[in-house]
């Protein structure tokens, strides 16, 4: 198994007093000829939106868009003419495809808003744009794997134009666990939202990741504290 770790501050950083963002890929203003992408996944932004605040309509197109609130409210309006407000334990789904536009504010007039907004390359272009929203509770990922993202839309995901996987769990403090591959050959980026855990070697910390390939057919994670954990399988 090959582990290359991506280091919470490593990441690219721009602070614009409204929006502090992290990149873990080149996105913007940061670049980075070597965090490109890591096989289909080619975005991965942390976002702290202040009150009242956002991004005002722009385009997207041939795309996949999974945006996962961590904190606060998201207000989303676009041109297939959704609105709606989007959660904690919320997940959103966006095939661009042909086109769409869309805004993202902060809901609140008050708190900050906390996001990973994530794009995935799709497995075939100009499809008709579609939208997704599905609330995943605590409970479901209790101390297990509760997939939210899927080719296909099992077990209640939502589903994406890729071979690929999102999953996440939130598990106590010395816990041994392991993630099973859903298809042979893929590849897994780990996003530690919070906590400690060790992989191999390799002991990520609250925001650090980690780019796994040469999966024989899971991975062995043990956590140090009790952490919550963002496992994107996906196609090299």
């Amino acid at each position: 198994m090959k582990l290359t770790v991506h280091r919470a501050g490593c990441r690219g950083h721009a602070d614009h007093g409204w929006l502090k963002t992290w990149h873990s890929f080149s996105f913007a203003g940061y670049y980075n000829p070597d965090r490109m992408h890591f096989g289909a996944l080619r975005v991965l932004n942390d976002d702290s939106i202040q009150a009242g605040m956002g991004f005002g309509t722009h385009p997207h197109d041939n795309m996949e868009i999974i945006t996962i609130v961590l904190d606060g409210e998201l207000e989303h309006r676009d041109s297939m003419g959704n609105g709606s407000v989007i959660r904690p334990g919320e997940v959103q789904v966006m095939s661009a495809g042909t086109g769409i536009q869309h805004s993202e504010f902060n809901h609140s007039k008050e708190n900050d808003l906390g996001l990973l907004q994530i794009w995935v390359f799709p497995d075939k272009k100009n499809v008709i744009p579609r939208y997704g929203q599905a609330n995943f509770s605590e409970e479901e990922m209790n101390g297990k794997w509760r997939t939210v993202v899927s080719p296909d839309g099992a077990d209640s995901s939502l589903w994406i134009h890729q071979q690929a996987w999102f999953s996440l769990g939130v598990f106590d403090r010395d816990t041994t666990i392991a993630y099973q591959l859903k298809k042979a050959e893929s590849v897994v980026y780990l996003f530690l939202i919070s906590g400690e855990l060790e992989i191999g070697s390799e002991t990520l910390n609250q925001r650090d990741a980690l780019c796994i390939e040469e999966i024989e057919s899971g991975v062995n994670i043990k956590t140090i504290e009790k952490s919550k954990i963002l496992v994107m399988e996906i196609p090299l």
